[in-house]
């Protein structure tokens, strides 16, 4: 039986709390009764989750497939939008109308969860359970994909050392370490010193986790075979002349394939809800292209006639990779997207200070709105039907939702009020209900925003243009040559991963709104031939973020009677 919600006036409950109290289903029973998946097929790790085996997932091939919907979200604030939270409302909502629906959800990186961000597992009587396992050490598949990402920057230093047969340039050697931690001290550093017994001294540095290619091979590969291939393909470093050296020829994609041999069958958790949900893969759509697995997500559109998955950040960084991108690659066709908005950060975004936020102030909301117009105008772009979820918070009036509503229509979608947070799946039954008669009244013409032909530089402008609302793109003569030089190798029909701030349309996370006319600096671009795109960093991104001042860690610990206090 699900929990019961609780009142608007009643939340005083963390969602560290609400989950504990969830009443969770052995995770072998749940997906017997809702997927038909028999105990045989599934992996569990401890009660509450389960992994489900290639072999199984293999069988569904010939099954249709279900509806797609895609949840992003207005460029994020302090204020908070609650992307996942709306993803779980919205599963569990079509779950109450009687659909079958699952969800697929990236795994949360530790970086966030320790420094400011948090986890990311939804929240309040919209989350998925067991909280604390997803949002720490999970099963493990974080670990894997760092651990096969430094195994090959070993094997590369390691060739190097016994004598370079080759013959790798120890200055464009360009495979990084990683780390599954914000850790600002290891972005750039110097390796291998303290004599010829530690090999050659060089530049080097670490990137997080969710940042390196393998976690972008992991989130795009097929299946076992697609993703051994993908690995040999990575390039690890040049040689003098600036011939590629791949993980292949160093024979290191097989050792790094079996690391990752347990990690890429996707996770089968539950909501609070007890409804099922995959959880696979999590790179960030600020560095990296913000999507879950394709497994997971293939295998949700075979057992379930809906499934409502998310895309990291707003619509101009997580909806435009997952469509450019993902879609791309995967071959999937989503029929419909939720742009989730509230009414606190549309307000940020017209100026008012966060401590503000709480008074009516409709001259502020309708500066805002911008944002929020941009975005579902973004999404349109891709021939996607859009509805706005509004996610309430308690100091919402109706002068203010009514705003939303009337300018949502003037763009010819409706807007929906939400209140899962508190209420659960019947905080988002309209939303349910809205989306599902959008895609039965409102068919998808789902075309990415540019075609595989178009050059590397005119990709990087059409969605500088066309979506971040910028009046051109520059880049010193070095950038500019490495565009050449790719475009001319062979890889100018892969898509672009543009790496840039998620706080502004701009590269100015202080930018608010919805700014027109500036420009986007390209800093650095990184081929990802493993992964099958090229990373186009731009303004201060960075691939290894770093602590705040008060890191969310100082809070986290167990409690007198052992239980993880302060994770949310």
């Amino acid at each position: 039986m699900a929990t019961a919600p609780i009142s608007l006036h009643e939340r005083y409950k963390t969602d560290i709390e609400i989950a504990r109290e969830a009443k969770k289903r052995p995770i072998m029973e749940l997906a017997k009764d809702r997927l038909g998946i028999a105990a045989e097929h599934l992996e569990p790790y401890g009660h509450y989750k389960a992994k489900i085996s290639l072999p199984f997932i293999k069988t569904l091939e010939n099954k249709p497939d279900g509806r797609l919907i895609l949840v992003s979200a207005i460029t994020p604030t302090p204020a908070g939008e609650g992307k996942t939270t709306t993803t779980v409302g919205l599963g569990d909502g079509l779950n109450r109308i009687g659909k079958k629906a699952i969800i697929c959800l990236r795994e949360p990186s530790l970086g966030p969860c320790f420094g400011v961000k948090g986890g990311a597992a939804g929240g309040g009587y919209a989350q998925v359970v067991p909280m604390e396992d997803i949002n720490l050490h999970f099963t493990g598949d974080f670990h894997a994909i760092g651990t096969a990402n430094n195994l090959l920057a070993a094997m590369t230093d390691n060739h190097i050392y016994w004598g370079n047969a080759l013959g790798i340039d120890p200055r464009r050697v360009t495979w990084r370490r990683v780390l599954d931690m914000n850790d600002r001290a290891l972005r750039s550093i110097v390796s291998s010193l303290g004599g010829v017994a530690n090999g050659f001294p060089r530049e080097d540095g670490f990137d997080i986790t969710v940042a390196s290619e393998v976690m972008a091979i992991f989130c795009l590969s097929r299946d076992a075979a697609d993703l051994r291939q993908r690995l040999g393909n990575v390039i690890a470093g040049y040689t003098r002349d600036k011939k590629p050296v791949r993980a292949r020829d160093l024979k290191a994609d097989g050792a790094m394939a079996v690391l990752l041999g347990e990690a890429i069958a996707p996770n089968l958790v539950q909501t609070v809800e007890n409804n099922p949900a995959l959880i696979h893969g999590g790179p960030f759509a600020n560095i990296a292209h913000g999507c879950n697995s394709v497994i997971a997500t293939r295998t949700a559109l075979k057992l379930a006639d809906y499934v409502v998955t998310e895309a990291g950040f707003g619509a101009d960084l997580g909806a435009e990779k997952f469509f450019d991108i993902k879609c791309r690659k995967a071959g999937l066709k989503p029929a419909a997207a939720v742009v989730v908005a509230t009414i606190r950060a549309l307000k940020m975004h017209g100026g008012v200070a966060k401590d503000d936020l709480k008074t009516e102030n409709l001259a502020a909301l309708k500066k805002g709105m911008a944002n929020l117009e941009r975005h579902v105008k973004n999404v349109g772009k891709f021939g996607v039907p859009v509805v706005v979820g509004i996610n309430r918070f308690s100091a919402d009036t109706e002068a203010e939702i009514k705003l939303v509503r009337e300018a949502s229509a003037a763009l010819g979608v409706e807007a929906v009020l939400c209140d899962h947070w508190a209420l659960g799946s019947a905080g988002t039954e309209e939303l349910a209900r809205t989306v599902v008669r959008t895609i039965e009244t409102k068919p998808s013409n789902f075309k990415p925003l540019y075609p595989d032909e178009m050059k590397l530089w005119d990709k990087v402008s059409t969605i500088a243009r066309e979506l971040y609302g910028a009046s051109e793109v520059v880049a010193d003569t070095a950038i500019r040559k490495q565009f050449s030089e790719l475009q001319e190798g062979g890889f100018g029909h892969y898509p672009v991963c543009i790496a840039k701030t998620q706080y502004s349309f701009s590269t100015d996370p202080n930018l608010k709104g919805a700014p027109s006319g500036h420009v986007i600096p390209i800093r650095e671009l990184r081929l990802s031939a493993g992964a099958e795109f090229v990373v186009v960093v731009c303004g201060e991104i960075m691939t290894m973020p770093g602590l705040p001042k008060v890191p969310a860690a100082n809070s986290i610990e167990h409690d007198a009677d052992g239980h993880i206090a302060g994770l949310f």
